[in-house]
């Protein structure tokens, strides 16, 4: 590319940079200025075509279309390119012993039903009985009781509730923790799925050959007074999908060894399963200050 070319190039950027001096938010200033040097920047390393410029608008056009209040494509895209992991590790700074953040996915519901300690979330929902433990602490290793605990997960057929055509809620709830921090309920034992792949978001991982696979887990979001909130999942030991989650959500350490437990092992709680198997698995969460 000759100099003249060049000079032609940058003083665009230069202009269009320049067009948002006058926001009158500094933070909106940074985030536009900085978000049209990188815009331009892969533009002119890559000598984007026009032809790829329509379709990337079509692209993100058709993103559009398909979302609405059930399904999130936008979401779904931020996960593939891994930036919303990226935003999420940025802004979950590592603090001593806290647990990691990963990312919430489309599939959070405000309004989960409310379910007792020992409760059941399942709701119906088809999939093996697993009782899940644990505690919530602060970084001091002090109890955290009345913290809130939002659970939910995909069912044995790896669908959301919200993904079924009817009003059904199940596999979702949320509950509280004791006096001395303890939480326990009954879910299902989660199972690899894809995410929704029959959209744009889809299109664009098969052509690139990627595969749309999300490794089994189990969604948790923990609030409690004075210490940051805690979106997270927890991921199923031995799983071959730990390695290549579609939205790069495994930490090693959110990953939990699921016991199965066969027939006639008696439930922690004394539910009766017959002639059932069931799985159990303990996670206990550290909650990092607020500030």
């Amino acid at each position: 590319m000759n100099a003249e070319q060049q000079d032609r190039e940058q003083r665009l950027v230069e202009r269009v940079v320049a067009s948002f001096d006058n926001a009158p938010d500094e933070r909106l200033k940074e985030l536009t200025q900085a978000l049209t040097r990188h815009l331009h920047a892969f533009i002119r390393e890559v000598r984007l075509t026009e032809s790829e410029w329509r379709q990337a608008i079509d692209f993100l056009t058709a993103t559009g279309h398909i979302t609405d209040d059930r399904r999130q494509e936008f979401i779904l895209l931020s996960d593939v390119f891994g930036a919303s992991m990226q935003t999420i590790t940025i802004n979950n700074e590592a603090y001593r012993d806290a647990t990691e953040a990963t990312v919430v996915g489309p599939f959070f519901v405000e309004g989960s039903p409310a379910i007792p300690l020992g409760g059941d979330i399942a709701g119906g929902a088809p999939g093996q009985p697993c009782w899940v433990e644990g505690t919530v602490t602060d970084t001091e290793g002090e109890p955290v009781p009345h913290a809130r605990i939002e659970v939910w997960e995909a069912d044995d057929d790896g669908f959301y509730d919200v993904q079924y055509t009817e009003d059904r809620i199940a596999a979702r709830g949320h509950l509280f923790t004791a006096a001395d921090g303890s939480y326990r309920f009954w879910a299902i034992v989660p199972t690899p799925y894809p995410i929704p792949h029959d959209g744009p978001v889809g299109s664009m991982l098969d052509a690139v050959g990627r595969s749309p696979m999300r490794a089994a887990h189990l969604h948790f979001m923990v609030e409690a007074a004075g210490l940051r909130t805690l979106t997270t999942h927890i991921f199923v030991r031995g799983d071959d999908l730990l390695d290549r989650d579609s939205v790069f959500g495994v930490r090693d350490s959110l990953v939990k060894e699921f016991q199965p437990q066969p027939p006639g092992t008696p439930a922690p709680d004394g539910r009766d399963l017959g002639d059932r198997p069931w799985s159990r698995v303990r996670f206990d969460i550290v909650l990092a200050p607020a500030s």
